[in-house]
């Protein structure tokens, strides 16, 4: 068992060996081994959900209605009028940084900084009022041209050693702009290429060196260059880090529910590694008990990662006019109702063809046999199949709202 146990191991941290240690496995396996079969059970799903209990800070900044609150909203899957939105204004209404909370992930911080044009702006000064070593990173916001005080703060974040992101916002407004003067000749391309160029121009102009910057909507996040500005954060955030803020990205493009799909699957062999290492503790029926728990929490973590639960499934009902059942009528992976161990047990009845031939008794009698879980290759394989279903509901859902 324990040469086993050892394979397994080697194999849940061949792609990242920050996911566990050693040292941890052993520690989990003795704190299991002296509970009952409720706490154990409770032990291993906490084990497995620290790491989305990392905290990750974003610092939003930028001049006054430039469009921060709208961006951070955006992002949060909230329109400026919902309810624990940020406030919004023309008029500069945050005084000091005030986090937002994600939605789901409340370990996840949106801070909408104070505007940086504002009260004699000193870039040093500026940074040190922000508390600036709280967070991840900047994203700063300029709905024109950037200006020299952008360009100062960018110089003092870098000595810092933080990473910046440069949104150029509201560029719905300047296409509607754009295409009333030209009328017959407009050209969308061109457009978005002379507003980026003119962009970086002008930050090279105020001392910044290669500068990228991204261009925005708050109001139509799903165009424009949000994917690659995910891509981009998440490429630059520390491996602990990126899943997290995979997970708490909106579902609003199949590149992004592909991508979700991709950061989902590398936890799977994690819990399958998890449910083999309840396998081996003499704790009677925790295997069993193990697995469907681990099944069920695994699963609800994919219904809320692509906005399938009922409460984001109500906001996209609300801004897309389309009724809640329409969008459900879509999503055919049988995750609509509550996840619970009775329905994860009645869809395994239903999907034995994708359980090993050893375990196909088990899963179809439902019988807690002590000692004995289902296997790691079927933990696997049962995921896989969940996940693979509903990042299809995810699209599908996807279409039915922009219809």
């Amino acid at each position: 068992m324990f040469l086993h146990f050892t394979h397994l191991f080697k194999m849940s941290t061949s792609e990242d060996d920050s996911v566990i240690t050693q040292e941890e496995l052993e520690d989990l396996k003795e704190l299991i081994s002296t509970q009952d079969l409720s706490s154990a059970v409770d032990t291993i799903k906490h084990f497995l959900d620290q790491q989305d209990r990392v905290e990750l800070n974003i610092a939003v900044t930028g001049e006054s209605g430039s469009g921060k609150s709208t961006f951070i909203n955006a992002f949060r899957g909230l329109g400026d009028d919902d309810e624990d939105s940020a406030e919004t204004g023309e008029v500069e209404t945050t005084k000091e940084p005030k986090a937002y909370k994600h939605l789901k992930y409340e370990n996840v911080k949106f801070w909408d900084l104070p505007g940086i044009g504002t009260l004699k702006f000193k870039a040093h000064e500026y940074l040190e009022h922000v508390q600036f070593e709280r967070y991840d990173f900047f994203i700063i916001i300029a709905s024109d041209r950037f200006r020299e005080c952008h360009a100062d703060l960018v110089k003092e974040i870098k000595g810092t050693k933080k990473n910046f992101y440069f949104i150029r916002s509201k560029i719905d407004s300047s296409i509607d702009a754009a295409k009333r003067k030209k009328r017959i000749n407009f050209d969308e391309k061109k457009t978005l290429k002379i507003i980026r160029e003119d962009c970086v121009n002008g930050l090279r102009e105020i001392g910044v060196e290669d500068p990228v910057v991204f261009l925005i909507s708050g109001w139509h996040l799903n165009s424009y260059d949000f994917n690659s500005l995910q891509e981009r954060m998440q490429s630059d955030l520390p491996q602990h880090k990126r899943h997290l803020l995979m997970l708490t990205v909106p579902n609003i493009t199949m590149k992004i529910t592909e991508r979700k799909k991709k950061s989902l699957e590398k936890n799977i062999l994690r819990v399958a590694f998890l449910s083999a290492c309840a396998a081996a503790v003499p704790v009677p029926g925790l295997a069993f008990a193990a697995d469907i728990s681990l099944l069920v929490n695994e699963i609800q973590k994919y219904k809320n990662a692509f906005g399938l639960d009922d409460e984001s499934l109500k906001r996209t009902s609300e801004r897309s006019g389309k009724s809640i059942a329409i969008l459900k009528s879509v999503m055919k992976s049988g995750v609509c109702e509550e996840i619970t161990a009775g329905s994860i047990i009645n869809q395994l009845r239903q999907s034995s063809a994708y359980v090993t031939e050893s375990t196909v008794g088990l899963v179809l009698s439902c019988i807690p046999i002590i000692g004995t879980g289902i296997s790691f290759v079927s933990v696997s394989n049962i995921l896989t199949k969940f996940l693979n279903e509903i990042a299809e509901d995810a699209n599908n859902v996807l279409l039915a709202s922009l219809k």
